[in-house]
């Protein structure tokens, strides 16, 4: 009776085979993530928002952990949706610290934040040269308005901030003709946009506690959830709007219907 023998050429070669597809898989995985952690690196919101925070983004299979300092709550929370917005990744962990000095949550200085998150995203508004000072919860707006629209805005917008009690607008209006808008110059990665979306509506009070899901596309922004009303919609759409990069609103939230009369 003759015994048969296994060659073991076959079975050489499935190890061999094993082992480069074990350490090609390692390869492939590296360069998606380093992909990942270049694209945090250089959407808009890391170049812009986040240039003076010490953000490092580390991506391993998708999953991307954020480490470091940044100046408050709300950058915490942009850099988190920035990552999660990017090509590619399943999950955020979001291991960033806030500064020792974070203040008090509703204290004053907390508002005036605030308040700077919430004007920081409008294209229709001027961060840069609007003055805030917040005396128990009382908002004193200063500096050059374009137009009494911009003026009025950015007190619509500072009324908006949760722990604001009031609002005493001293902008003064310019009577030059208002300079052509400013621009950033380049186009808006689409998960920048929707961080600055979801931050603007976070930052307001009247849109804070709205659940809504944001996605972008080449700037144009679709808005998904539930709102309480058609205000309520009406207002996620105006804010939407006026968010820098967004060319586009679809707003495809439902009105919530209201309980039926016993």
């Amino acid at each position: 009776m003759k015994i048969r023998t296994i060659s073991k050429l076959p079975l050489s070669i499935a190890i061999a085979a094993a082992i480069l597809c074990s350490a090609a898989t390692p390869a492939r995985a590296t360069e998606a993530d380093d992909r990942m952690e270049k694209a945090f690196t250089d959407s808009y919101v890391s170049r812009t928002y986040l240039k003076d925070d010490s953000v490092k983004a580390d991506a391993d299979g998708g999953v991307i952990t954020l480490t470091g300092t940044v100046n408050g709550e709300a950058h915490k929370t942009l850099a988190e949706n920035t990552a999660q917005g990017l090509p590619g990744v399943t999950r955020v962990e979001n291991k960033l610290t806030t500064e020792a000095e974070e203040d008090a949550e509703k204290s004053d200085k907390w508002i005036e934040r605030k308040i700077k998150m919430s004007l920081l995203f409008s294209r229709n508004v001027s961060y840069s040269d609007t003055v805030i000072n917040v005396m128990d919860g009382v908002v004193t707006l200063t500096g050059p308005a374009t137009s009494a629209a911009q003026k009025d805005l950015t007190a619509e917008y500072a009324a908006d901030v949760d722990g604001v009690k009031s609002v005493e607008n001293h902008m003064t209006v310019s009577t030059e003709p208002a300079p052509p808008a400013r621009t950033t110059g380049e186009k808006i990665d689409d998960a920048s946009v929707t961080a600055q979306v979801r931050g603007a509506l976070l930052s307001r009070r009247s849109t804070s506690t709205v659940k809504t899901g944001v996605v972008t596309r080449d700037g144009a922004v679709t808005v998904t959830g539930i709102a309480k009303n058609a205000a309520e919609k009406s207002l996620v759409t105006k804010l939407v709007s006026d968010v820098r990069g967004v060319s586009s609103v679809n707003n495809e939230m439902t009105v919530q219907t209201p309980p039926a009369a016993k």
